[in-house]
């Protein structure tokens, strides 16, 4: 059998906390390895234990979920983060995907939702509200403000007919080899291409990449 998902909770609600541990280690592939009670113990433990999942509540005192992103982004350890929270507006969740985090569940969600979301952060998938999103971009399009039509006679930002190839493999959440297989190119050329679109559009990750696209309509819609 493979490991179990090695989880971290963080929310200052004891008894929140400790019914989600129940409900968590009642699943045989979910093993929660530590619970912090606020954010500054939720980033000294993830940096400690180095789970797989952090269940990071958004509304905590002192520092805030999306405080705690900002202070991860640079770990070494990767950690799939997950916010919990009672309500939270577009712009913040466009934020916490910027900041790092793979999925937003509301609290009154059901815990099946729950299960999936970590379960599909866990395959390298988002998940925003009651869904799985494999199209970053989709999402994206979805919180933000609609996008300007492009002209398909214009260039795109000066991306060449293969950086855009790679733009699109990226919104659809392919990691650097499934990219490197798709193209037939090496994993070293994906990360040459990279380092050039991130020089061109002036980002400097892939969610960074996906926000601007879904904001300047890089990949039309189909």
């Amino acid at each position: 059998m493979s490991s179990p998902i090695r989880i971290l909770i963080a929310d200052d609600h004891p008894i929140f906390r400790d019914g989600l541990r129940r409900l968590l280690e009642a699943e045989p592939d979910l093993e929660v390895v530590g619970q912090a009670v606020d954010a500054a113990e939720a980033i000294q433990l993830a940096n400690s234990l180095r789970p797989d999942i952090l269940l990071l509540d958004v509304a905590m005192p002192k520092l805030s979920g999306l405080d705690a992103l900002e202070l991860l982004v640079d770990s070494p350890n990767p950690t799939g983060v997950i916010l919990l929270t009672a309500a939270i507006d577009k712009a913040d969740i466009v934020k916490a995907l910027q900041l790092g985090a793979r999925g937003v569940v509301l609290k009154e969600s059901a815990t099946s939702l729950l299960l999936k979301a970590i379960r599909i952060v866990m395959e390298g998938g988002y998940w925003v509200g009651r869904g799985s999103v494999s199209d970053l971009l989709v999402a994206l399009r979805s919180l933000g403000p609609p996008a300007p039509e492009r002209h398909e006679a214009l260039p795109a930002f000066s991306l060449t007919a293969r950086e855009l190839q790679i733009v699109e493999l990226i919104l659809a959440a392919a990691g650097n080899k499934k990219i490197a297989d798709t193209l037939n190119i090496s994993e070293k050329t994906v990360k040459h291409h990279l380092t050039n679109i991130y020089e061109k559009l002036r980002v400097s990750n892939r969610l960074e990449l996906a926000l601007f696209a879904a904001q300047n309509n890089l990949i039309p819609k189909a």
